[in-house]
């Protein structure tokens, strides 16, 4: 079967379930390819008519949100010692110099790290959780919560979506260069947050050094 005739055999229902469960649970807090998955789900609409951007939009926007929601539930109640469990489980994910970036950001943004983070990979997985461990006054973490579920799921499918209309021929022919684009923009973006968090974490060695100490 040709590539596109079996993209078009792809039910909508599980593209939309598909995007929404794999968004929900990275947000929730388990290291998943949710962006990745977005903007393949967004540009798959772009080409195939059965898929509707709406609602994929809305999913991915619910998805965010309430599996970001259901991870400050669990890091509000799980506390430190979820953190350092997570750590000793998943040491690529939540190493010490990871948890050292996603508080950085926390100290410098507060509430609003919860809604920028959305946009940065490594700290979407953190978000929720960290609020919760952290404490975060509920009815913030859901402002900032909501809004960056819908300025992110929601914006990009609409850009993705829009360009793939644009470009609609284009990528009728050669549909695999834009999966492999998406790929190697969400490894580029991790591999920029997992260089930006060993600097986080060499500058907050410092700063706790003995020899920071005794200058202090």
């Amino acid at each position: 079967m040709h590539i596109q005739e079996w993209l078009e055999s792809v039910p909508a229902v599980s593209v939309y379930l598909l995007v929404g469960v794999v968004i929900g649970l990275e947000s929730l807090g388990i290291p998943l390819p949710g962006e990745i998955v977005l903007v393949s789900a967004a540009i798959l609409a772009a080409t195939q008519d059965h898929i509707n951007p709406y609602v994929l939009g809305a999913c991915a926007t619910g998805g965010a949100i309430i599996g970001d929601s259901i991870g400050y539930l669990i890091g509000r109640k799980g506390g430190q010692p979820l953190v350092q469990w997570a750590g000793r489980k998943f040491p690529k994910h939540f190493g010490p110099d990871h948890v050292a970036m996603a508080e950085a950001k926390f100290d410098k943004w507060g509430m609003w790290a919860v809604f920028f983070g959305r946009f940065i990979a490594l700290l979407r997985i953190f978000a929720g959780p960290l609020a919760g461990v952290l404490k975060m006054p509920y009815w913030k973490f859901l402002i900032a919560n909501v809004l960056g579920g819908i300025v992110w799921a929601g914006g990009t499918t609409a850009l993705i979506y829009s360009v793939g209309v644009v470009a609609e021929e284009w990528l009728k022919r050669f549909s695999w260069l834009g999966l492999v684009a998406a790929l190697l923009f969400g490894i580029g973006s991790f591999a920029l947050m997992k260089h930006r968090a060993k600097k986080a974490a060499a500058a907050r060695e410092v700063e706790e050094s003995p020899v920071a100490a005794t200058v202090d």
